[in-house]
């Protein structure tokens, strides 16, 4: 009985969260106790946009991929109904009788059934349970990933939507700059006209122009596949999309990460890593249980008798207990096979879950780096703009009153600022997506 109760408690061993989750150091640079975390956030207080939250909003009730999602919860949740139900006894009712296919049949040939039986496997050694438990953990990990698509979801549409702000600004600068430099092409025109500049100034400032009226077509197009994205996002299908300007779009929030063990809690692929793991420790402990005794009972009882009328009599009653002890011997090293499986597939499940954590510490590191440097980018970015702004004017000014300046000059500052204004504009969409891509990676986005 020593040895019985010592193996029960080893088959029946709990499950114990991996070692590794509480790890300080998994985001680079970031040292903080504070448990504060924008993951915590539901997304519509995350995005002030009101476009914005009805464009994720629609995602979230249309989205093929999440409807998928919950189809999977509804397979998970039938998988975990039936393990409960594995608890108890299997009932059967079975009526029987003779067929009579001719009068000289003797009537006392013929014998009339209606009986139910039972059978019922005592779970001695959890094995019943652990399934139950790992049905469970499947059931919880089905959720985790319908909560994964979702978050992938939110960070899509929005970073998809800042995306395509970013184009409608740049197309703006392009416009904006074609207009100037055909202001240009008149000015030199008459520059000429006076003997100021000669007639390849006046081509070059024509070629100055659609060089960059060139790039419009690239930028309409990129607004059109980004509409269509966000259309595919949505489930629905492509076409134009009512939105902000990039102007518009700022975050309030603090960009707090909480710490490392949160991960657990809020980003869903890391529950769904944890949730395996689970999964397959539950089937390793059932595993084990195939090498002890299995007890069956069995019990049946009903109505037998010759004769229909007398079916329901006293004397027709009859009923059985059977009690049965099975011990594997041999089995074709099934049982080991199945336990060497089930160990291999949890240690598997272990270095999937720490590779997770690794991956979500990663994406934290680069989205804090990339938001500093963004931000960094932004200041400098401002004087440069500013500085360039000046050179154009001053260029300009120079072109008509001195001999030592020509029009390259002026063609060499001009496109500097504009290439200097559409990177200002990439500045505060790497910003913006990288407060996204944190709020993601912190498991942000399915509350």
């Amino acid at each position: 009985m020593g040895m019985l109760f010592l193996v029960s408690c080893k088959v029946r061993e709990s499950y114990i969260p991996p070692e590794g989750i509480s790890d300080a150091t998994l985001y680079r640079d970031v040292n903080s106790n504070d448990t504060t975390s924008i993951a915590a956030i539901p997304w519509k207080h995350m995005f002030s946009d009101t476009l914005l939250q009805k464009l994720i909003e629609e995602g979230i009730n249309n989205n093929p991929d999440l409807k998928i999602a919950i189809s999977r919860i509804k397979q998970a949740q039938a998988n975990f109904s039936q393990s409960k139900a594995a608890l108890y006894p299997a009932l059967l009712v079975n009526a029987s009788g003779p067929v009579l296919y001719s009068d000289n049949i003797a009537s006392s040939s013929a014998l009339f059934q209606l009986y139910g039986s039972a059978s019922w496997e005592a779970d001695i050694w959890g094995k019943l349970r652990s399934s139950k438990r790992a049905a469970l953990a499947a059931l919880l990990q089905s959720d985790a990933y319908k909560k994964a698509v979702q978050t992938q979801l939110v960070s899509d549409i929005a970073t998809n939507y800042i995306a395509l702000l970013a184009f409608d600004a740049q197309l703006q600068v392009t416009l904006k700059t074609v207009d100037n430099r055909a202001m240009d092409v008149d000015i030199m025109k008459k520059l000429k006209e006076s003997d100021v500049v000669t007639g390849a100034a006046v081509v070059q400032s024509e070629a100055n122009r659609y060089s960059v009226e060139v790039t419009i077509p690239d930028l309409r197009q990129n607004i059109r596949i980004t509409e269509n994205t966000l259309s595919i996002l949505m489930g629905r299908s492509p076409g134009a999309i009512t939105r902000g300007s990039l102007t518009d779009q700022h975050f309030t929030t603090e960009l707090q990460t909480g710490v490392p063990v949160q991960l657990l809690s809020n980003r869903p692929d890391v529950m769904e890593a944890e949730y395996q793991l689970h999964y397959y420790f539950e089937l390793t402990k059932a595993a084990k249980t195939y090498f002890y005794p299995s007890l069956t009972i069995t019990a049946q009882g009903g109505f037998a008798n010759a004769s229909i009328p007398q079916l329901f009599s006293a004397s027709s009653l009859f009923g059985n207990v059977i009690g049965g002890l099975v011990q594997p011997i041999f089995n074709h090293g099934l049982n080991k096979q199945r336990l060497s499986v089930a160990k291999a597939q949890e240690e598997e499940s272990l270095h999937a879950f720490k590779k997770v954590m690794l991956n979500a510490g990663q994406e934290v590191s680069n989205a804090l780096y990339n938001y500093q440097t963004a931000t960094d980018k932004m200041k400098i970015r401002e004087q440069q703009i500013s500085f360039l702004q000046k050179s154009v004017e001053y260029t300009k000014e120079l072109l008509k009153y001195s001999a030592n300046t020509n029009y390259t000059d002026v063609l060499t500052s001009e496109q500097s600022l504009l290439a200097a204004q559409l990177n200002r504009v990439s500045d505060q969409v790497q910003q913006l997506q990288a407060v996204i891509s944190l709020y993601r990676s912190l498991g942000g986005g399915w509350r």
